[in-house]
């Protein structure tokens, strides 16, 4: 679907109809969505659509007040929401939540029961699996035909044709009827086109999950490439996507706008909504440095070794951050020590390390499950584990007053520069099926200072590197 610019209102006059007005977008805004809902009539059973459009009418003119044979859903209610040129945008939400309800309201393919949406620039949306390819036609046919709904002409398309064929990776079925295609030659075929229509705006639905590794990543550098000059709206459940890509983010809930904000705090409220707790806010924000003493023998080999040691340098653990849970177990500390257990206010990263974790329990804990990721400042988890599979056929119960300790043994990566944080929780049940009695977002921050890493979202800290020249015999 494209469009040049639309600017379009909705509301309704005394007979129920209604009425467009236009509005003028400033010229640094490319999306603004004012207050828009959308309801759809739902009828019990089909001969009450019928009555629904006879009855009312005839209950009027007897003088009646008529009666409605439907129920109302609101799949959006009021939402406003205004996208800058430029930004790259995650709507995010559980199914049902609106999220494809209000994205089709911004392409034009869905007219909003009441609200404005306004539109500056040309709109490409990738909505839902094959949207607006006819099935019969073949994928040349489909191309050619897309292409033109989405503001291109017959001439702009035919000298595409091959770079978008090469793009979707299909090979010979582009000549056959996309009928005969799975639902990756769908995606395919269908974002292959879109990224070769020259839009503004670029709107993606979660369709591009049903593609494999490959073609992920290369819409994925598409859409990193289209981010320098383009504003993107990105629909998806993967939170650590919507973090990776997005600068803000929006979380819908029963069609409802429930926040705004930057992507990581936006996916951890998504990410506390999932087990239906509150998000528990921080009351503190600051990062205090672990005063231990240093040891005698504090690594001095390596860290003398080379100015491109990774020096990583770690807080304390502020069990006040933000986080949600039931209140079953609170966690009160949090600590990286060496394997002696001596707390570690430096670390070099490739040095064994533990991290020790104490939680309180105030409610019996029956299987108790103790765990952690490492983030880094987007929020991408780097890694993480969790005592599940340890104790999963002889799990360790505790009762109330009692202090759980759990403790991960592990080699600290290499970190790139700049500060990460540990997110530990504590829940009670099985790995597919628990509560989460407590769940601290950065409770332990880190930050590393230097790093030898050139490539990579951490290093490896290998065993050996070797170089071995033979000569050649003449």
């Amino acid at each position: 679907m494209s469009s040049e610019s639309r600017n379009v209102t909705v509301s309704e006059n005394s007979a129920g109809q209604a009425l467009l007005a236009d509005d003028n977008l400033s010229s640094e805004v490319a999306i603004r969505v004012d207050a828009v809902s959308k309801c759809y009539q739902v009828y019990a059973r089909p001969e009450d659509r019928l009555k629904q459009s006879v009855f009312p009418r005839l209950r009027r003119l007897i003088g009646k007040a008529p009666r409605a044979y439907f129920k109302e859903f609101w799949a959006l209610k009021n939402v406003s929401l205004e996208i800058r040129k430029g930004e790259t945008v995650g709507i995010i939400g559980r199914n049902g939540s609106g999220k494809s309800t209000l994205l089709q309201t911004i392409c034009g393919t869905l007219t909003p029961t009441s609200g404005s949406v306004d539109v500056n620039g040309r709109v490409a949306a990738l909505l839902e699996l094959g949207a607006g390819f006819n099935p019969e036609f073949t994928g040349r046919e489909n191309v050619y035909m897309s292409g033109v709904v989405l503001g291109l002409t017959h001439e702009q398309v035919e000298q595409r044709f091959d770079d978008i064929v090469a793009f979707a990776d299909i090979g010979d079925f582009v000549e056959q009827p996309v009928k005969t295609y799975s639902s990756g030659m769908y995606v395919r075929l269908a974002f292959a086109v879109i990224a070769h229509a020259d839009a503004d705006i670029l709107v993606i639905d979660e369709a591009l999950s049903v593609g494999d590794v490959f073609f992920g990543q290369k819409c994925m550098r598409f859409l990193r490439k289209f981010k320098e000059t383009g504003t993107v709206i990105f629909v998806s459940h993967d939170a650590t996507a919507i973090v990776n890509l997005c600068e803000r983010a929006v979380l819908l809930e029963s069609g409802q706008l429930r926040m705004v904000g930057d992507a990581k705090s936006v996916c951890e409220a998504y990410h506390a909504s999932t087990y239906n707790q509150a998000v528990k806010p921080a009351v503190s924000q600051r990062l205090e440095a672990v005063n231990e003493p240093a040891r005698p023998d504090f690594r001095a080999e390596r860290i003398n070794a080379t100015a491109l040691r990774n020096d990583i340098e770690v807080f304390r653990f502020d069990p006040e951050r933000a986080g949600f849970g039931n209140g079953a177990a609170t966690i009160t500390s949090a600590k990286l020590t060496d394997t002696s257990g001596n707390p570690m206010p430096w670390i070099v990263g490739g040095e064994v390390v533990r991290l020790v974790v104490d939680v309180s329990v105030h409610r019996a804990l029956e299987q108790p499950i103790v765990g952690f990721f490492l983030k880094d400042r987007l929020g991408q988890p780097l890694f993480g584990d969790n005592t599940y599979l340890s104790y999963q056929h002889e799990p360790v119960s505790i009762g109330a007053g009692e202090v759980l300790t759990a403790s991960f043994e592990f080699a600290m990566p290499i970190l790139p520069q700049g500060h990460y944080s540990f997110d530990i929780a504590v829940a009670d049940g099985t790995y597919h099926e628990h509560e989460q009695a407590d769940w601290v977002h950065d409770g332990l921050v880190v930050e590393s200072h230097t790093s030898s890493v050139s490539t990579g979202l951490v290093g490896i800290p290998f065993r050996d590197i070797k170089l071995d020249v033979r000569r050649s015999v003449p």
